[in-house]
């Protein structure tokens, strides 16, 4: 449990400061970052792994590239389900969902 929140404060900073550098993200407050990361941590245990088996035809197709496309989907629904987080573009959203995915390996490895 202390590992998890470890894990939420420190994408949830990631989040908050992500404007900074890519300019098609918002971010209205450190509620919101937090309320983005947290949703994002949920988004990715459960939505994301269906989205992997329903898209997994397409995505051995493209051999692997439609995984960026599903990191992009699910980006844009923590956008519309998270008041005051809004993203815009294609590029912006997957260069911070890739970003988001090496900082939280990077950090697991550093737990483990």
């Amino acid at each position: 449990m202390v590992n998890y929140l470890i894990r939420l404060i420190i994408c949830a900073v990631f989040v908050y400061f992500s404007p900074q550098y890519l300019s098609n993200i918002h971010v209205a407050s450190v509620t919101t970052a937090l309320l983005a990361a947290f949703l994002m941590s949920v988004l990715n245990t459960f939505v994301k792994p269906i989205l992997n088996i329903l898209a997994f035809p397409i995505t051995l197709i493209t051999l692997g590239l439609f995984s960026l496309v599903i990191n992009i989907v699910i980006v844009y629904l923590c956008a519309y389900l998270v008041d005051g987080f809004s993203v815009e573009g294609i590029l912006q959203p997957l260069l911070f969902g890739i970003s988001l995915s090496i900082l939280n390996s990077l950090v697991g490895f550093f737990q483990d």
